[in-house]
């Protein structure tokens, strides 16, 4: 009898290419176009697919996506300041860009600023026809957050980007996207309800300063979680404090209301137990916002 032929094995996927290399996971034979590099040898398209499904995605040290290294977060809160500066110019003119406060360097209030700062009670409006505006005026709920995007000329949103720029990236890198947007916009959020508690409620304030106070703190109380130096940081807090006390036209309340705030949901973050990590820092969250809505709610009650 003559014995069959011996043929050299093809790929699964493409039967008209011969092949010696095996996947490493399932030992199908695959040819160049299929092979995967693997830590050891090659793996065919679908256990490298079935990899992906099973295994876990990267986590920060504080169980953040890894995804924040892209700073996209940081990035599209920048934007949305910024476009929301080119509205508030384009209502308002020059004005808006700079002849305000500070000798000038400021902006001045357009009507964009009026709609969105946060303000407790105040008539303002044509001429004989004012109307009542505010949180506790008018039920303008929406001045709470509407605040931290606006601001009084271009200086006053270039110094608040640069330092959402330099201090964002790295807490969203080690937060994660959805952690850190979840400190930015309760700093935001205490800074302006300290302001609408403690200032004088005819008063309009804005600004995202609220939030990068609660972005310092929040990277002073993670430094201490991971038990690295604060040194980088404590100066910064230190020299922005100072001047908040001694530089005119800027709310002392949002500033320090951002800073406590931000410290405490940092805290929420940082020192979470990591078995129960997503529940501890979720409830802790909610229960902060919560909090703050009570206190806006009493001041409401007491301004009405």
């Amino acid at each position: 009898m003559s014995e069959s032929p011996v043929t050299a094995p093809v790929c699964y996927r493409h039967p008209s290419k011969e092949t010696y290399v095996r996947c490493t996971r399932c030992e199908r034979p695959i040819c160049p176009d299929c092979m995967n590099e693997a830590s050891v040898g090659h793996q065919c398209p679908e256990c490298v697919t079935q990899g992906r499904r099973t295994q876990r995605p990267a986590r920060t040290a504080f169980g953040g996506s890894a995804a924040g290294r892209a700073g996209t977060a940081t990035k599209v809160l920048i934007g949305v300041n910024v476009a929301v500066m080119i509205l508030s110019i384009m209502t308002g003119g020059a004005n808006a860009v700079a002849g305000g406060g500070w000798g000038g360097l400021l902006g001045s209030g357009t009507p964009l600023t009026q709609w969105g700062a946060v303000l407790g009670s105040a008539y303002y409006g044509p001429q004989g026809a004012e109307v009542l505006h505010g949180i506790a005026g008018n039920g303008e709920w929406y001045r709470l957050v509407t605040a931290m995007f606006l601001h009084y000329g271009v200086l006053h949103l270039l110094m608040n980007m640069y330092a959402l720029w330099i201090l964002g990236r790295d807490l969203e890198r080690v937060l994660g996207p959805l952690r850190f947007l979840g400190l930015y916009f309760l700093a935001g959020l205490g800074g302006n309800v300290a302001a609408y508690v403690f200032s004088d409620p005819r008063q309009l304030t804005a600004g995202a300063s609220t939030a990068v106070f609660g972005l310092m703190a929040g990277i002073f109380v993670l430094l201490k979680r991971l038990n690295l130096s604060v040194a980088p940081i404590l100066p910064v807090i230190v020299i922005n404090v100072v001047f908040t006390f001694a530089a005119s036209g800027i709310s002392v309340a949002g500033h320090l209301g951002g800073l406590v705030t931000g410290a405490i949901v940092a805290a929420v973050l940082a020192y979470a137990p990591r078995d129960k990590r997503n529940l501890v820092q979720g409830v802790g969250v909610a229960a902060m916002f919560l909090i703050l809505l009570v206190i806006a709610v009493y001041r409401t009650a007491m301004l009405s």
